[in-house]
């Protein structure tokens, strides 16, 4: 049993013994219930309203199932440790909780790429719209992007963990991270440390590429417009879509990307924090608060329950 327990990893928690740690990770709680509830609302509203059924309203749809995943990945298990006392993870476990988190993190990034091409072929190109993404051009699309982030996780989880790691086995984290676990290792992990920095940069450079070609020609267009209302619907159409992405993929690049001279492991589990919590909990609210479409949908939605209430109370 001892020497289960030393293979053991132990996650020093999201706030660690900080004074108020009770009460910040009640907070945290609250935030991981926001995030499932209003991602599993969009998710119902996308497939429950017809009106939503678009190619557009689909990737928003993957996008919330991705993020519904991804904060049910790290937070739970968090959250668990700090009721039981038992801040420690399996080898076995730890792997699982790396796959997950690297597959959904991938994954996450090619979609937002998709969601801006996505956004330049119905502004851009509006006549060839149909034509360019279509359901089965979606479908392929959300496919590609699981398929790429499932890749992501394959490659490197079974490195990751293949390497030996020291007595300490104090993971400066609230979830298995590579480069925290990779700190933790008695071996050299420098060559494997610079190729998964250049597979980081890939998997952030590409999808970077296609949202950043495809805005500039959106706003490029917007630019010539010379009718205020449609650079007003085009625009509204995609900053919700930008402020998603600077959040997703700005706290990704600080921490992936930056040399670690450059931060601190204490800054480290804040910037993971923010794209592993608080980027979940905040996307359903950008697509729904900011887009009337989503807000009809759920009138519409909120309208048909109450009516079925008096049917049934009729009855």
């Amino acid at each position: 049993m001892e020497s289960n327990l030393s293979t053991r990893f132990i996650l020093v928690g999201l706030f660690g013994d900080t004074k108020h740690a009770t009460l910040l990770y009640a907070v945290t709680f609250i935030i991981f219930l926001m995030a499932l509830a209003g991602n599993a609302l969009l998710i119902l509203l996308i497939h429950s309203e017809p009106r939503l059924w678009t190619p557009m309203y689909s990737f928003i749809s993957q996008l919330s199932l991705m993020d519904l995943m991804y904060i049910s990945v790290t937070v739970p298990k968090m959250l668990v440790a700090q009721v039981t006392g038992d801040h420690t993870i399996s080898p076995a476990g730890c792997g699982v909780q790396m796959f997950f988190y690297l597959t959904l993190a991938g994954a996450e990034f090619f979609l937002l790429s998709a969601m801006a091409y996505d956004r330049y072929a119905a502004i851009c190109r509006p006549l060839h719209y149909p034509l360019l993404m279509n359901q089965m051009v979606c479908r392929l699309l959300v496919s590609g992007c699981w398929l790429l982030g499932t890749l992501d996780g394959l490659l490197l989880t079974p490195i990751t963990m293949s390497f030996p790691f020291c007595e300490s086995r104090k993971i400066l984290s609230f979830f298995c991270e590579a480069p925290a676990l990779l700190k933790l290792s008695c071996s050299d992990v420098s060559l494997y440390q610079l190729l998964m920095y250049l597979c980081c940069v890939l998997m952030l450079l590409v999808p970077s590429l296609v949202i950043s070609s495809s805005y500039t020609l959106i706003l490029l267009l917007v630019h010539r417009t010379s009718s205020a209302e449609g650079r007003r619907k085009a625009l509204a159409t995609c900053s919700s879509h930008m402020t998603v992405v600077l959040l997703f993929f700005g706290a990704a690049i600080y921490t992936y990307m930056l040399p670690s001279s450059y931060h601190t492991a204490q800054q480290d589990v804040m910037a993971s924090a923010f794209y592993t919590i608080l980027t979940p909990v905040l996307n359903p609210l950008i697509y729904s608060l900011r887009n009337k479409d989503v807000m009809a949908a759920l009138r519409s939605l909120a309208e048909s329950r109450g009516h079925l209430r008096r049917v049934v109370r009729g009855v």
